[in-house]
């Protein structure tokens, strides 16, 4: 039976302790004239391969992935699509910072010391990436997509904690952005399980007062997710959750989460071109932001933001799915 199975096999890595499994063969072909054509293709037709791979046995709730795809931008050395527990993401800071990395590692781009740069063409636009070539895991850093302030001081009636102020901010998916102690919790310090909570009571809170639109395309206007802070809005250090998807909880600060408190802070005038921040994550992880360029999205005044950070590899898999296995396609337990 097992010369029967569909086999895939991966790469594994992670940045700031969040996975990251890369496909690199068992997936077949994936048509599309676009990157969001390919993305859509994937939810209507292979997601059964998304569930075995992210979800148990073989993965976990909060398993991420990525998907290289044929790029339909000139200037991309590579395209990705993103996969977690719920389906697939428009932007993924710590899978590009990853596969930052690998690129130069497998030499899918020509490696150049002490810097190599390469264009990584995700669902929501290229971003520019730069890889440290020194022997080890350097920093990799991207810039980003034009991020912007959707919506400031928000008042929501969030069930369980009364009315909160919170912002909405785009840095490759949109977010809402709170302080936790709007809650009567802390980042970090209170237990994940109660910042959970929060953050998708205030995601739940926020899709339903607010109708989310990008100029660049339909696919990208939804809320991804909230970024739950310290509070600490405009200075050199802070910490912050973000509990995305299906209540996942990133163990990185989350690139596209720093790009979009980075936004936020451009947009209140506490942080200004070249000045650079520093955020940490629930496992003490960090990642630095630094704003880039002011430009413009749609109507929105924008900017775009380097994010960086480091990945590491935590090994290889081929994961086998045996045609008489009733748990091949994966599940969940909740």
């Amino acid at each position: 039976m097992i010369n029967k199975a569909h086999t895939i096999t991966t790469t594994e890595m992670h940045t700031g302790g969040e996975p990251v499994r890369i496909v690199e063969s068992g997936y077949p072909p994936i048509p599309g004239a676009t990157i969001l054509d390919k993305r859509r293709y994937v939810r209507a037709e292979l997601d059964h391969l998304r569930t075995a791979l992210m979800h148990e046995p073989r993965g976990h709730f909060d398993m991420y992935g990525v998907i290289p795809v044929e790029p339909d931008l000139p200037e991309a050395d590579l395209a990705v699509l993103f996969m977690h527990n719920s389906g697939y993401s428009t932007m993924c800071g710590h899978a590009v910072i990853a596969l930052g990395r690998y690129a130069v590692d497998r030499g899918l781009v020509p490696k150049v010391a002490p810097e190599t740069r390469m264009v990584i063409q995700c669902p929501c636009g290229p971003v520019a990436v730069r890889i440290e070539v020194n022997g080890g895991a350097g920093a990799v850093g991207f810039e980003s997509v034009p991020a912007f302030a959707h919506t400031l001081d928000l008042e929501v009636e969030v069930e369980g904690y009364g009315a909160v102020s919170c912002d909405i901010a785009y840095g490759g998916a949109f977010y809402a952005v709170a302080d936790a102690g709007r809650f009567g919790l802390e980042v970090p310090g209170s237990p994940v399980a109660e910042l959970v909570t929060a953050a998708n009571a205030l995601s739940g809170a926020v899709r339903e007062r607010v109708e989310l639109a990008h100029p660049d395309a339909d696919d990208l206007g939804y809320l991804y997710g909230s970024v739950l802070t310290d509070g600490r809005d405009g200075e050199p250090v802070s910490a912050n959750v973000c509990v995305f998807a299906d209540s996942q909880v990133d163990r990185s600060p989350t690139g596209s989460g720093v790009t979009a408190r980075m936004a936020l802070g451009h947009a209140r005038g506490q942080v200004g071109p070249g000045e650079l921040r520093t955020f940490e994550s629930v496992t003490g992880s960090t990642m630095t932001g630094r704003v880039v360029a002011e430009c413009v999205v749609g109507d929105r005044r924008a900017v775009t933001v380097e994010v960086s950070g480091r990945a590491f590899y935590t090994g290889a898999a081929s994961f086998v799915m045996e045609p008489d296995d009733p748990f091949r396609h994966g599940f969940l337990v909740s």
